[in-house]
């Protein structure tokens, strides 16, 4: 069972379930908080290898504040195995991100969010390879980009020969101030014949029905703008 870590869900909004779980904070791996029998972590290649089908569904949770470059390696190795991916960062300081996900395991979904607030510059590269047939891949990018900075997201799938039925969505969206610069790469190579192979990036913007329904409730305009991040967000 999962320990029951509950300034995951005050500090980072991220609930815990029972799960199998690998936890990450501020770019450092915390092995006495957690909880696995069916993955191991090699540190040197800031590696994830799932290798044994387990009875739970493995939760990987990574917080806190980057800078840098974080690189993180997640194979999937075994079959009919859930993953859930939570990212929720802050980066003050330029910060590099890359995940790359190879899924082998036939059966095996991987769900993953990446939410980071940038007040700097941020890059965020996200490969998803499928291996094997009847694989999922599952990963929603979004960023709220601050005043002058610069936020670069690339996301790649790759569904090889074998991959047929294999489901396949990367996508990002972005709420950017007016002074934040954009770059959005969506990327795909398909060998065969997927299930789905789906691809999203946008910019948020919200409404003027929502401004004012804030404005009417009362709230002003910085409150007005911390709503809708949130909303946004989470």
């Amino acid at each position: 069972m999962v320990i029951n870590m509950s300034y995951l869900w005050q500090e980072f909004n991220i609930k815990t379930f029972p799960a199998e779980t690998l936890i990450f904070r501020d770019g450092q791996f915390f092995d006495e908080l957690s909880e696995y029998k069916n993955a191991q972590f090699i540190k040197e290649k800031n590696l994830i290898s799932i290798d044994k089908t387990p009875k739970l569904p493995f939760h990987i949770i990574y917080v806190g504040e980057i800078s840098g470059h974080i690189d993180l390696n997640i194979y999937i190795n075994a079959d009919n195995t859930n993953i859930i991916m939570d990212f929720r960062t802050t980066n003050k300081k330029p910060a590099i991100l890359d995940v790359f996900i190879r899924n082998s395991g036939k059966n095996s979904v991987f769900n993953g969010q990446i939410i980071d607030k940038n007040h700097n510059n941020l890059k965020i590269n996200v490969i998803g390879q499928h291996l094997s047939e009847n694989t999922s891949i599952f990963v929603k990018t979004r960023v709220a980009a601050y005043k002058n900075t610069i936020s670069e997201l690339s996301g790649t799938a790759k569904i090889e020969k074998n991959a047929i039925n294999s489901d396949s969505d990367i996508s990002f969206s972005v709420m950017a101030d007016e002074s934040a610069k954009v770059i959005l790469k969506p990327t795909q190579y398909i060998n065969c014949v997927p299930k789905n192979a789906s691809h999203s990036a946008s910019l948020y913007k919200p409404t003027e029905n929502q401004i004012n329904y804030l404005r009417n409730s009362g709230l002003g305009t910085i409150e007005i703008k911390q709503v809708l991040e949130e909303a946004f967000l989470n």
